[in-house]
């Protein structure tokens, strides 16, 4: 087993589960008992950095965020002295984010990711149809934009991992028995005001999410554990079952449904953030 380092998500996220990692706890399985760990919708990386296990795929269709793990990865030094420059202030925000991103060098992308992340609004994550990041800056008195510790505990935690930009489907592909899943899609929302599948130019819709319910069934049939978090929507109990406890679908596989009191920060109307019970989806009890 590789050796556990302190480290946790260096970026902001929308729907991260670093706040919800008490409540996941008792589900995972025992990390010696993980054969190969996949996260497809890797996000902020909570999971993974909570668990690390030995062998790890971690992945995201967003190739931007992928391309900030791989040099956070391999070229750690570089990024910190990129990020260093950059300043909380609104103009100088608006010319970074105005800048196209492939005129700069794989490193200066990065640190311009991570910058924006730091300072936007809510830490929201969200392109155009075209793929350009539009968030407005988010007027915080001293966000952390270079937190050089956190970056090189979240470095040393991604050694050896195989880190790449892909469909979950495809991320998944090689997964077999006693590997263990984690998926955390963008959200099925609970109305339609507050649909937010936009992280990437790819969006997320119901076709996703069903085949991504067809991809889980294939996987238990593999003999793969499968931990899926999703909003508590009509969609998602349709397609995984029930109203709690066990379920059983047409597939044959059966999922537990398990509630997770989760809090919502991202609302323009703040009366509407707060407590809002989410799924935790599992295939084994």
């Amino acid at each position: 087993m590789m050796n556990h380092v302190a480290a946790t998500p260096f970026l902001k996220w929308a729907g991260g589960k670093r706040r919800l990692l008490k409540q996941y706890t008792p589900f995972f399985p025992p990390i010696d008992s993980i054969n190969r760990y996949y996260e497809p919708f890797v996000g902020s990386g909570a999971v993974f950095f909570h668990l690390q296990p030995t062998r790890s795929f971690l992945s995201d269709q967003n190739e931007k965020l992928i391309e900030v793990y791989q040099q956070i990865q391999t070229n750690v030094e570089a990024l910190i002295e990129a990020l260093s420059p950059h300043k909380n202030e609104s103009g100088y925000y608006y010319d970074i984010r105005a800048q196209n991103p492939d005129e700069l060098t794989a490193v200066t992308r990065a640190a311009r990711f991570i910058y924006l992340n730091k300072t936007c609004y809510n830490g929201l994550y969200r392109e155009n149809s075209r793929g350009i990041f539009n968030v407005p800056f988010g007027r915080y008195k001293n966000p952390a934009i270079c937190d050089a510790d956190r970056l090189h505990t979240a470095s040393a935690a991604l050694q050896g991992v195989t880190i790449e930009a892909n469909d979950f489907e495809t991320a998944v592909s090689t997964a077999a028995t006693n590997d263990f899943i984690y998926f955390d899609p963008p959200y099925v929302p609970l109305s339609q005001t507050s649909n937010f599948t936009s992280y990437s130019k790819h969006g997320f819709n119901e076709i996703d999410q069903r085949r991504l319910a067809a991809t889980i069934d294939q996987l238990t049939i593999k003999g793969c554990r499968v931990m899926l978090s999703n909003s508590s929507a009509p969609l998602v109990y349709e397609l995984y079952g029930g109203d709690n406890g066990l379920s059983s679908r047409s597939s044959g596989s059966h999922y537990y449904l398990h509630d997770i009191s989760a809090r919502r920060n991202i609302n323009s109307n703040p009366n509407r953030r707060g407590p809002v019970k989410e799924l935790l989806i599992l295939n084994y009890n």
